[in-house]
């Protein structure tokens, strides 16, 4: 069996998690989409297969063991499934299982030594959590791009440490994400939609991003900024999907629906058409977000390059994953969101302070980032504040952003030394509550160091040193 090759960022994270296994027995990864959990996790199974340990890679789509299993084919891993479907070769110590077929015959199964969790957000549904109940002995190896729920709780009830990776900015300056351009031409007016589960009802969303103009919109910024592009189209539910695709065709642009009950031949030939660029607008529901790996998924070299938001969410976990799926290398990614969701957001790439607790309770998902982007009445380009002076879309000047100095009651005063002897007080006290490697590098991105990653390694292994 050869060894399978990291990233060095991949690497890092690996030596952190078995650091933390040594402590724990449940720890979460953090990693963006496009960050490489999938080929993290071949790398851990088969560390563990190679001392003779079983080690199970659970996914909650019954579409993306196909894709898992060519990854871990790609990375020379043999391994079996425990899938409907699929045939099993229960002697193989690595498994690809399906979380569905799992839970009913794990008291069957013998527990493995490692269980991964696939876009382990999920974990909070009933099967998840009888299964991880069930392995009380195993390993437990979380991965995710945002380790918050819907609700903004956060993993505390089923992990115990966190490991973060790079954040997506940090990876987009690595070059392992491209960088992209976000435009928001309109959104829906949601007021007064139900919620349902927390989000939008799908198919009261689906009345309101049916409206002659929001459609007309898409096609005409599709045209303007993604025309050519391979695109995948993100819809309220299934029947909103179909519409989309129609709509597309009516206007010439070859477009194509997908959902989970397309017939495994049809959705082959319609993805292999995508790949080769006969249909340019690939429209779902949820097939394509949460990870969905094209060049995996059609076994060659090709990505995603633009994505259009047609499903309003408040699901910062679904927002990240359907915005990222453009962010692959090899290009600029667009994303045209017709949703309203990156207001609601921010930025696919803003810093989140990601923590087990989740978020405070009222708080919105951004609350913690950078304010919601401007948008460019020129060319609809989100543009971050600071405003620069010209739009970097259109070249439009921007107007100044109107700044509001907000002085406390009292006199101000010059600093002494008292004040700043608190202030390292303070400092101190934030490093020394920092335990982990990972918090510290949390605590290094509140305070916007240059390089987190390193001001945290040299405080944490100089405690070491010291102890």
């Amino acid at each position: 069996m050869s060894t399978i090759l990291l990233r060095d960022y991949q690497s890092d994270l690996v030596t952190r998690t078995g650091n933390a296994l040594r402590r724990v027995r449940r720890a979460l990864v953090v990693l963006p989409p496009g960050g490489g959990k999938t080929v993290i996790a071949a790398f851990i199974a088969q560390r563990f297969t190679g001392k003779n340990d079983r080690a199970y890679f659970n996914c909650h789509r019954s579409e993306l063991l196909r894709q898992t299993s060519r990854t871990f084919t790609n990375c020379n891993l043999r391994h079996g499934f425990i899938a409907a479907g699929h045939t099993g070769h229960p002697g193989e110590l690595a498994q690809i299982c399906s979380i569905d077929t799992l839970k009913n015959r794990v008291p069957n199964i013998a527990p493995p030594k490692v269980a991964l969790w696939d876009e382990c957000h999920h974990i909070g549904a009933a099967g998840w959590a009888a299964i991880m109940k069930e392995w009380a002995d195993t390993y437990h190896i979380g991965l995710t791009g945002s380790p918050w729920r819907l609700d903004g709780t956060g993993l505390g009830e089923f992990f115990d440490e966190m490991v973060l990776g790079p954040t997506a900015r940090e990876l987009i300056d690595m070059g392992n994400l491209s960088e992209y351009q976000l435009y928001a031409p309109s959104a829906p007016d949601m007021k007064g939609v139900h919620k349902e589960r927390g989000d939008f009802a799908k198919g009261e969303s689906a009345e309101r991003m049916s409206k002659p103009k929001l459609v007309g919109d898409m096609i005409t910024h599709w045209r303007k900024h993604a025309n050519g592009m391979r695109t995948v189209g993100y819809a309220c539910n299934v029947k909103h999907s179909r519409f989309m695709a129609e709509e597309f065709n009516r206007h010439g642009i070859p477009s194509a629906h997908l959902d989970g009950d397309t017939p495994a031949f049809e959705r082959a030939r319609i993805i292999t058409e995508f790949v080769e660029g006969k249909i340019l607008v690939l429209w779902n529901v949820n097939l394509f977000s949460e990870g969905f790996d094209l060049s995996a998924y059609a076994g060659r070299d090709v990505r995603i390059e633009a994505v259009i938001l047609a499903r309003p969410t408040n699901s910062l976990s679904l927002y990240l994953q359907q915005t990222m799926r453009c962010m692959r290398p090899g290009g600029i990614g667009v994303i045209l969101d017709h949703a309203g969701n990156s207001h609601r957001h921010g930025f696919p790439d803003d810093e989140r302070d990601w923590t087990l607790d989740g978020k405070a309770k009222g708080k919105a998902a951004n609350d913690n980032a950078p304010p919601p982007p401007v948008t460019c009445s020129g060319c609809f380009m989100q543009i971050r504040r600071p405003l620069p002076q010209c739009c970097p879309g259109c070249g439009k000047q921007l107007e100044a952003e109107a700044r509001q100095i907000e002085v406390a009651e009292g006199e101000l005063k010059l600093q002494g030394d008292e004040d700043k002897e608190a202030i390292r007080r303070q400092l101190k006290r934030e490093q020394g509550e920092a335990k982990t490697l990972d918090e510290l590098v949390n605590l290094a991105r509140k305070r916007e160091y240059k390089d987190p990653l390193t001001w945290a390694r040299k405080v944490f292994y100089g405690r070491r040193r010291a102890a």
